[in-house]
């Protein structure tokens, strides 16, 4: 009789792989800005950096198909009067995307297939809302032209009663008045407020799947799940880790919660949480003792979660699975120099004829 010893697994031989020197980017001079953001979002047409600007905000989009070092003069996405603190791609139309800004606004842009001769300067459409700083945004993965924001500020706009929600042009952005603000793109327009929420700052947002719940992380120490259209809390977590430090929470593809956090002794903890019984966790492991917030970037498709850390020089995969542990320890991909920003291809864009499955 054998007894299996190893776990089965498709993924447990995963490694990274850097790209060769004549295919990476020289000379970005990304932002310093102290904001716990990705500071990159990368699509299959194009990689957008948030980048130092002087007298303002200001990302560059520098095509996939071109590579080497940047030109010192290269035009770059310049409409916001403060620093941009986030971006992200529209999953419908590859340029298209958004950007969130300490100037309370968020910007939606139109990226042209050639490499403009100066910089961008016109939104295709301006969204304000917030009173303050908007520190994320996100779409939705299923409705087009929603937009999520979520910062402060009173709602400059107050939305009618009776939209419908998941019409055509609408996105979700978060603020530092600790409001969660959902968008319709196309009409320029607020499809909803979600406020009286959160107390304090927002520290991330994320969908489900289908766009039905969001799950939010909140400087209150609590992990919120709010289903937007009842504009109601459905399931709340108070401390999923009992550090002070930030928090951050995705939903798997299966409705369970992922959490990355730091324990009473500043080290760093990941979490799996079930939906049915949110008081105890399926699985809560610790790392290490390093500083940086751990960004978590999933693929449902694999069902792994990668771990990315601002000043860390190495990111961890970790698989997903219905069995205990439950979450379980991959590989790790280390570099010589320091993370700066990351970003998440999305499925389309990877070469699956060299078995990239991230």
């Amino acid at each position: 009789m054998s007894r299996r010893v190893v776990r089965q697994s498709k993924f447990r031989h995963v490694f990274g792989q850097p790209v060769k020197a004549d295919q990476m980017y020289e000379d970005i001079r990304v932002s310093k800005v102290t904001w716990d953001s990705s500071f990159c979002a990368v699509n299959p047409k194009f990689v957008a950096i948030i980048v130092e600007s002087g007298g303002g905000g200001a990302f560059i989009v520098l095509p996939l198909a071109k590579t080497g070092r940047v030109d010192k003069n290269h035009p770059l996405v310049t409409g916001h009067t403060a620093p941009v603190l986030d971006i992200d791609w529209c999953p419908h139309n590859d340029n298209v995307i958004a950007s969130a800004s300490e100037d309370t606004t968020v910007m939606v842009w139109q990226i042209p297939d050639y490499v403009p001769v100066r910089n961008i300067t016109e939104p295709v459409v301006t969204l304000e809302g917030h009173s303050k700083r908007v520190g994320i945004i996100s779409w939705h993965p299923t409705a087009r032209n929603v937009l999520l924001s979520a910062g402060k500020g009173v709602p400059a706009h107050p939305p009618r009663v009776g939209w419908d929600l998941w019409g055509d042009g609408s996105h979700p952005s978060a603020g530092c008045d600790n409001l969660v603000i959902l968008w319709n793109v196309g009409m320029g327009e607020m499809l909803l407020v979600l406020e009286d929420m959160h107390t304090d700052l927002i520290y991330n947002v994320g969908w489900n799947r289908n766009g039905s719940l969001l799950v939010t992380t909140c400087k209150d120490k609590k992990v919120r799940v709010i289903d937007p259209r009842k504009q109601q809390v459905v399931a709340e977590k108070a401390k999923p880790h009992d550090g002070a430090r930030p928090i951050r929470a995705i939903f798997m593809a299966d409705g369970k919660i992922f959490t990355t956090g730091f324990s009473k002794m500043s080290e760093r903890q990941l979490g799996l949480w079930d939906l049915k019984n949110f008081e105890e966790p399926i699985a809560l492991q610790e790392m290490d003792t390093s500083n940086g917030v751990l960004l978590p970037f999933y693929d449902p498709d694999s069902s792994i979660v990668y771990l990315c850390g601002k000043g860390d020089s190495s990111i961890r995969y970790f698989e997903i699975t219905d069995e205990a542990p439950y979450v379980h320890y991959l590989n790790t991909y280390s570099s010589k120099e320091p993370q700066r920003g990351m970003g998440f291809m999305p499925k389309r864009g990877l070469e699956v004829s060299k078995c990239e499955i991230a």
